[in-house]
């Protein structure tokens, strides 16, 4: 049930239910403990209660636990045997993380930038943006303020759990994200946490970082 509303979204307990595939009882049961346990808040609208992650931090765990989790390894591991590529349109190619891109997109893009200098590795795992990285996000529409950069969690390092790299999360991934979708590069999957990149898509990010989407695979 978690898993479902990593896309940021909201949704009531009945569809949580049959997403689980569980009992509407058995689901109320578990969502109760997981608000108490402030994993998750509920809103009521008429005579339905929709469920979200509390915060982005959850978001974050829960992608965390995946990245370590033995059984994702596996199911991962034959789609990615071959030159590590991934289809496009599904979750393992691009898909949101909560609040920011996640997938073979993502941490394409994250180290496209780092190749450019326009970011750089900072411990703990977190990125800082240098002068010319700081002109280029201004330029892309992403103004950064003096204040945002001295928070040490505005540009952080996620890693990715299909791709075992980091993209980027933190202030400066949701704000890429809501970029992406302002431009219209990227479009949601129906019934999905899965994005895919459009045809604008791909040629703006040929253009300004080189990342090429080529039969299906990034590259």
């Amino acid at each position: 049930m978690m898993l479902a509303l990593l896309g940021d979204i909201a949704l009531p307990a009945g569809q949580l239910a049959i997403i689980a595939n569980i009992a509407p009882q058995t689901a109320s049961s578990h969502l109760s403990k997981l608000v108490s346990g402030r994993l998750l808040v509920v809103e009521q609208q008429g005579r339905h209660r929709y469920y979200r992650l509390a915060s982005a931090d959850v978001g974050n765990a829960l992608e965390a636990l995946l990245a370590i989790s033995a059984r994702q390894c596996d199911s991962f591991a034959a789609a990615n045997a071959a030159g590590n590529n991934a289809p496009i349109g599904t979750l393992a190619f691009a898909r949101t993380c909560y609040s920011h891109l996640a997938g073979r997109v993502a941490v394409d893009i994250a180290d496209a930038l780092l190749r450019r200098k326009y970011l750089k590795l900072r411990e703990p795992r977190m990125y800082a943006i240098t002068e010319s990285g700081r002109a280029w996000f201004e330029h892309f529409g992403i103004v950064i303020r003096d204040s945002r950069l001295k928070q040490p969690r505005f540009a952080r390092r996620c890693l990715d759990w299909t791709e075992r790299r980091y993209h980027i999360a933190g202030e400066l991934g949701t704000a890429m994200l809501s970029r992406f979708r302002e431009l219209k590069w990227i479009a949601p999957v129906r019934g999905s946490r899965a994005v895919r990149v459009t045809v604008q898509g791909q040629e703006k990010l040929s253009h300004i970082l080189g990342l090429r989407l080529t039969n299906g695979r990034a590259s």
